[in-house]
């Protein structure tokens, strides 16, 4: 009853102070990163405003969480992923980065227990379904992407109408790279169990 009457109250408060503590509003009392990062794995919904300005920092607070969890050796995000997003800082597409990350996520949280029952299959029978899962995100992206070839082509090509470059071959082996890294991974995963 108790989470019912919070949910429909709106998100949790988190107020921010200068000394960097946290202080949660709706249990008086103060928490520390992995307490949020607890919250956002339960899926409870809070704000993180300054104390001073009222200002809503929750954006650099959950990055900061994320840089936490891949300090600690938590490495979710590949180095190349990493590098293209922010070669998107700027660009021209930026607007429809966050969207188009967004949509994707919500895909992948949706099909996560099929995953999951999937994944066994996945280790004893190699990395298929990784590779299938893989071609069907590029092709969403370049979906995307190829929508918005009026806006921002390859560097000056979309007044040519040039079509996107195939990916090259240093590229295929970068991706087979990560999803042999992700296939360890989850190996690594399923055997904890």
């Amino acid at each position: 009853m108790a989470d019912d009457k919070a949910k429909s109250e709106g998100p949790v408060v988190i107020k921010k102070y200068a000394n960097r503590r946290l202080y949660n509003t709706q249990t008086s009392s103060y928490v520390t990163l992995d307490h949020l990062a607890a919250m956002v794995k339960e899926g409870t919904e809070f704000e993180v405003q300054d104390a001073r300005t009222g200002e809503d920092i929750t954006r650099s607070v959950l990055t900061q969480i994320i840089f936490e969890e891949e300090a600690k050796g938590q490495s979710l995000l590949p180095i190349k992923f990493l590098r293209q997003l922010i070669r998107f800082y700027g660009d021209s597409l930026q607007a429809f980065v966050p969207g188009y990350l967004d949509m994707s996520m919500d895909g992948f949280t949706k099909n996560q227990g099929a995953m999951r029952d999937r994944i066994a299959e996945a280790l004893a029978g190699g990395n298929q379904m990784v590779e299938n899962l893989t071609r069907q995100n590029m092709k969403m992206f370049e979906d995307a992407m190829a929508m918005f070839v009026p806006f921002g082509a390859v560097k000056g090509e979309a007044s040519k109408g040039a079509k996107q470059p195939a990916p090259q071959t240093d590229e295929v082996a970068d991706l087979k790279e990560e999803m042999e890294a992700m296939r360890r991974q989850l190996a690594e995963l399923s055997s904890r169990k």
